[in-house]
Parts: C-alpha cells; sequence; structure tokens
C-alpha cells in the first residue's frame, strides 16, 4: 500500500490530518514524504501542497526531533497545512474581496488574526471571518474606520444573500452598520 493510499485509509477511519501524519512518520517515512501523503489523501492539489510545505518546511520537516510525530502532525495541522481549500462562488470571491479591503483599512493587523483570516479564506468559513472582522476595531492613527466598517456593512449584505445565512451575521452586520455611521 502507497503512503497516500494508507493515508487516506487512516482518515477514513476518523483519524485527525494530524494523527495521520504522526502515524506515517513513526512507521519510519520522511517527514516531508508523510506530509505529502496526508495532504494528497484530503485531495489538496499539488501545486498548494508545495507552497504550503515550503513554509514550514525548515521549521518543521527538515530536521525533526526524535519523538515529536505527534506534535509535527498537529503544528502542521495548526498551521492551516492540511485544511481542505473550498471553491468560492462568485459571492464568496467578492466578499473576501471586500475582506481583503477591509485589512487594508485596519491600519495593521496581528499575524495570528491573519493567519486565521486566511485559513477561513482558504476553506470557505466567511462567517467566522465576518464575525472575527466585526469584532475588531480599526486601529486609532493607523486605520481608516469609514473604509474599514462601509467594506464590513457591504460583506454582510453579500452574505446575508446566500441561502440560510447565520443569523449571527445579521448582528454583526447591524453593529457593522452602526459603526459606519458614526464614521462617516
Amino acid at each position: 500500500m502507497n503512503l497516500s493510499a494508507l493515508a487516506r485509509h487512516t482518515l477514513s477511519r476518523g483519524a485527525t490530518p494530524a494523527a495521520t501524519y504522526a502515524l506515517l512518520a513513526r512507521l519510519g517515512h520522511q517527514p516531508l514524504t508523510c506530509a505529502r501523503a496526508v495532504c494528497h489523501a484530503l485531495d489538496i492539489p499539488a501545486a498548494e501542497t508545495t507552497l504550503r510545505l515550503a513554509d514550514c518546511h525548515d521549521a518543521l520537516l527538515a530536521d525533526p526531533r526524535p519523538d515529536s510525530e505527534t506534535d509535527t502532525g498537529e503544528l502542521l495541522e495548526a498551521l492551516g497545512v492540511f485544511d481542505i481549500p473550498k471553491p468560492l462562488n462568485p459571492t464568496e470571491l467578492a466578499v473576501v474581496d471586500l475582506f481583503l479591503v477591509a485589512i487594508d483599512a485596519i491600519g495593521g493587523i496581528r499575524p495570528g488574526h491573519q493567519h486565521g483570516l486566511t485559513r477561513w479564506f482558504t476553506t470557505g468559513n466567511l462567517t467566522a471571518a465576518y464575525l472575527s472582522l466585526a469584532a475588531t476595531q480599526p486601529l486609532p492613527r493607523t486605520g481608516d474606520p469609514a473604509r474599514y466598517w462601509t467594506a464590513l456593512v457591504a460583506a454582510g449584505e453579500l452574505l446575508t444573500t446566500t441561502p440560510n445565512p447565520d443569523t449571527r451575521i445579521k448582528y454583526a452586520l447591524a453593529h457593522c452598520r452602526t459603526q459606519a455611521a458614526s464614521h462617516t
């Protein structure tokens, strides 16, 4: 059985991608090969897999510590290496574009917040991204509050047009509208 087939089988039995990586690595396979096999089993495109693994190869996969398979798998998962990309429809792409306008208008964003947003964009979890941005305030000296809140109002309006929108979006949209009105 090749490594990708073993990874697919392990995932089909309910194992997380992190646990699947750890299992393959404990069997003595090279860390990079294990990570690639898990990505392949998750149907992550090869070009995307290469980009993701290049970003973390030196830190996590080039020279792993002994008995670190579980930790490495969990880190790879937390970094989004195993996130399954969701193709976005035109409305969702427009929402992401508006999110990018808002992120630009924030005036500076913490790396962890940016990482989380990027993962949500990749996986198509635009509700989580919207709620996160709606709960964030633009920076007082470097941000552009009017542009920030206007972009979030437009994004929220698009999100409410999707079938069965999450009710939290409506409350967040009302908050964004109030903020936009107070900054124009």
